[in-house]
């Protein structure tokens, strides 16, 4: 038995509406499919896809750190030497 819901569970567009290299909006982290077919939803759908968001928010937060974890020309860690001369 669904839950029935008082208040309609907003999209959760930011505004920013730029695609990254996985098809996900970079503002929201919904797929096409999940923002183009938002309002046909039942707020069962909504509810997952927005848990959907936050858990592909983690994955890109988590390989951002990663990456600026790790040394590189452009990015060397502290206590490193940066230049020869």
């Amino acid at each position: 038995m669904e839950q029935i819901e008082i208040f309609e569970i907003p999209s959760p567009c930011r505004g920013i509406c730029e695609v990254n290299n996985r098809g996900y909006c970079k503002g929201c982290f919904r797929s096409r499919e999940e923002r183009f077919h938002w309002h046909a939803l039942s707020e069962q759908q909504k509810r997952k896809v927005i848990e959907q968001c936050a858990q592909r928010q983690k994955r890109v937060m988590a390989a951002k750190k990663r990456s600026s974890d790790t040394p590189s020309v452009d990015n060397p860690k502290h206590g490193e030497q940066e230049d020869l001369f």
